[in-house]
């Protein structure tokens, strides 16, 4: 499908009055000829490999801005999870890779790296373990690394050890980063059904699936679709809020597509996909719970939440799967509380509680993202809300996540400040009703009986 000037001119548009941008440009690498029983030299190999695969992603992606005049807000790149490769040494503490892969990140001025993680949802071997114990080592001495694991899945189900060691993870990870409003929690996140080819952070890996190198772009473009749907009268009905939904998603996801040709061709590496997420920013009228409020909702959180989010996930797969060859990743609306004004706005209000963010997650793209919790709250407690949420994804056949900030030192209505993307983060209320058998039974929640396929 060819691109035309009218619709360039209409992007063009969208960028400079209603804060289109492209989110993310990320490089998949592939690791797996790097893997070496000598710590020092898989460091090394790690380092040149980056480097060598992604020396041209910024300057390539800041040409593609000054041509096209669409900003692309962050450059990064995804690698192999490393407990793949990692599994060739012996090595108990493997933040030395992290901290070759940041050095990387550092040399070629991207902004993100992910993949220090581990794919855990049936089983944990060596080199799972080792990585995991080195998750708040990793993200507390490096700047831009940032980690996940897949600790479900609905063909494996949910392994509920892993559940635990990745509650304990958060707070570790918080702990080792009070300093800095405990932002280190901020870099890890936990999945179910993880994604081979998602650009967005914290949970970018380059799947084994993958070619060698992948160009995977993000959208974005919140604001394009709140300005949208503002046009239409109060009296227009749910069919035609709909309607303009998957208008405003065909072409904003155009803009990623015309991006993410470019951008491959250029550098000489493979397309891979482009996520048509609705991703939120801090900045004003760039919020996905301010979409939910035009639609009808009184205040994000309130009754009429879920339905909102349910028809706007939709209509935008639906409006952006016609505008790209190759759609994947995430796919939906983000709803992360610290990143969104509308967001932050609704959970200081006491609209939004956790339980009815779980409630939404059902029907939208990741899980829990970036909740500030009180920083006394119970590893079972956590443990719990990871297993709900991988719960949610299992039976569901949908990628959720779990991104929580316990907060070291603060109480609920206390604020952290990350600043920049990750915005401003309320401490929320914690249901304190933890089962501590549960948490710790430990063992493997059977994969449900949908997951026969075949």
């Amino acid at each position: 499908m060819a691109i035309t000037p009218e619709e360039v001119a209409e992007t063009l548009s969208m960028v400079s009055q209603q804060n289109l941008d492209l989110r993310t440009i990320t490089m998949g690498v592939s690791l797996f000829g790097c893997a070496d029983e000598d710590m020092g030299r898989m460091c090394t190999k790690v380092y040149d490999r980056i480097t060598k695969t992604a020396e041209r992603l910024v300057p390539t992606a800041e040409q593609l801005e000054r041509e096209y005049g669409i900003p692309i807000a962050n450059k990064r790149v995804s690698v192999t999870p490393i407990a793949q490769i990692a599994a060739a040494c012996d090595d108990e503490d493997l933040t030395p890779i992290a901290q070759a892969m940041n050095r990387a990140a550092e040399a070629l001025g991207i902004d993100f790296m992910g993949g220090f993680s581990a794919l855990v949802q049936k089983g944990m071997g060596s080199a799972d373990r080792r990585l995991i114990a080195s998750i708040p080592s990793a993200v507390a001495s490096t700047e831009r690394i940032c980690s996940s694991l897949n600790i479900a899945s609905t063909r494996a189900g949910i392994n509920m050890d892993a559940a635990l060691l990745s509650a304990q993870t958060m707070i570790d990870c918080a702990k080792a980063t009070t300093d800095i409003d405990c932002y280190g929690a901020a870099k890890f996140v936990v999945f179910a059904n993880m994604v081979e080819d998602s650009p967005f952070m914290a949970g970018a890996t380059h799947g084994s699936g993958e070619a060698d190198a992948v160009i995977n772009v993000g959208v974005s473009g919140p604001g394009v679709m709140a300005a949208a749907l503002e046009q239409l009268p109060e009296d227009a009905s749910l069919m035609e809020v709909a309607e303009k939904i998957k208008q405003t998603a065909f072409k904003i996801t155009r803009a990623g597509e015309l991006m993410s040709r470019e951008a491959s061709r250029r550098l000489g590496v493979e397309k891979g996909i482009v996520d048509l997420s609705l991703a939120p920013t801090p900045a004003a009228g760039d919020s996905v719970a301010k979409i939910l409020e035009i639609i009808g909702v009184g205040e994000c959180g309130g009754p009429g939440t879920t339905a909102a989010l349910a028809l706007l996930n939709d209509c935008v797969k639906k409006g952006g799967v016609m505008a790209s060859s190759s759609v994947g990743g995430l796919s939906g609306a983000f709803i992360p509380v610290s990143e969104d004004a509308g967001m932050i706005r609704a959970a200081t209000d006491g609209a939004l509680s956790i339980e009815k963010l779980e409630a939404m997650t059902c029907v939208c793209s990741v899980g829990l993202d970036m909740i500030a919790i009180p920083g006394d709250t119970p590893v079972e407690a956590i443990a719990g809300i990871i297993a709900d949420e991988m719960a949610i994804g299992v039976i569901n056949t949908k990628t959720t996540a779990v991104r929580l900030i316990p907060a070291i030192g603060h109480k609920e209505g206390d604020v952290l400040e990350f600043g920049g993307l990750f915005g401003t983060a309320p401490v929320q209320h914690m249901n304190p009703f933890a089962g501590h058998v549960f948490a710790h039974r430990g063992g493997r929640f059977p994969a449900p009986i949908n997951s026969l396929k075949n």
